[in-house]
């Protein structure tokens, strides 16, 4: 069902992914003259947004909802792995750079909301089976 906890875990990494994009971190890695890293850094975060919402309509089936966050979960470490590499290229954390750092955090959010969202799943996946023993 759409009203369950997973489901707003979901929403929230995939929000938190998508606030990365008005962060000075994406600003620096398309202005990066290798584009690569840029592109990397927008492909995964897109692709990891794609499936959290993905995975919120497969709701009936909670194995294949727990495989396409982790899926989601693969490439959202791809686009931590950029910021990161960004945030470090330009200087590491330092009292200038706190807006980047705070960029690389909502990726590093979005994962955390992820791995929230498989533990209600499986939460989830355990009350059915319960139920089902009952029976």
């Amino acid at each position: 069902m759409l009203q369950r906890p997973q489901t707003i875990f979901l929403v929230l990494s995939a929000l938190s992914s998508l606030a990365v994009y008005f962060t000075p971190v994406y600003d620096k890695a398309m202005q990066d003259p290798q584009l690569w890293i840029g592109y990397g850094l927008a492909i995964g975060l897109v692709i990891a947004i794609i499936l959290s919402v993905f995975s919120i309509f497969k709701y009936s089936d909670r194995k294949n909802q727990i495989k396409w966050t982790k899926v989601a979960m693969l490439f959202q470490l791809a686009g931590i792995g950029f910021a990161v590499g960004v945030l470090f290229s330009l200087g590491g954390i330092g009292t200038y750079l706190w807006d980047e750092a705070l960029g690389s955090g909502l990726a590093l959010v979005g994962l955390f909301f992820q791995g929230l969202a498989i533990r209600f799943i499986k939460k989830d996946l355990e009350l059915v089976r319960s139920i089902d023993r009952i029976r």
